[in-house]
């Protein structure tokens, strides 16, 4: 059975982790959650506020990681998802982190991000050229990554599919799933 690894940290977006993991799971995949460390993670719950001129944040889930980034091996797994939230921030700051993204986009496999994801294929220099949905704050920095930055709840760029933030959910995983069917199908 192929397997999918979503690679995530604490603060990120809820939905935007337990979503697609449950979502491929439900296909028939393997996934594994990888962090920093093995430990358990703490999630976050984003929410817009009457008043606010930005979203809100909120304590969401929390979950174990089942692997750390320095013990990932990348070639073992058939696609990636990089969730949004805060986690994004500080992870594109991990060596181990950009190792492995970088190895999806040199191999050609199925990359699924969504929302602030963005800000981490930035810093692993792999949007030059591309085009992505992120959310809309991060459109400056897929800018300065050489991107472009699309307005659209499901963008797929070869092996990249993107989205804004979680309310585009049907759309990312359906075009993600379709992806996923060609490049690395599930046995029956």
């Amino acid at each position: 059975m192929p397997k999918v690894l979503i690679v995530t940290g604490d603060a990120a977006e809820d939905l935007e982790v337990l979503y697609p993991y449950q979502r491929l799971l439900e296909e028939g995949y393997e996934v594994d959650i990888a962090a920093p460390s093995v430990k358990k993670l703490q999630f976050v719950v984003h929410d817009f506020t009457d008043g606010f001129d930005t979203y809100t944040e909120k304590p969401g889930h929390s979950w174990n990681a089942d692997v750390a980034f320095a013990d990932v091996e990348p070639d073992g797994y058939a696609a990636l998802v990089i969730p949004g939230g805060r986690a994004p921030e500080y992870l594109r700051l991990d060596e181990d982190f950009l190792r492995i993204v970088r190895h999806f986009f040199t191999a050609a496999k199925p990359v699924a991000q969504i929302c602030h994801g963005a800000l981490a294929l930035a810093a692993a220099g792999v949007l030059d050229g591309r085009r992505t949905a992120a959310y809309p704050a991060c459109a400056p920095e897929v800018r300065l990554a050489g991107g472009t930055f699309v307005d659209a709840e499901a963008v797929v760029d070869g092996n990249l599919v993107s989205a804004r933030a979680w309310p585009d959910h049907p759309a990312w995983m359906r075009a993600f799933v379709e992806l996923l069917r060609v490049r690395a199908p599930v046995k029956s």
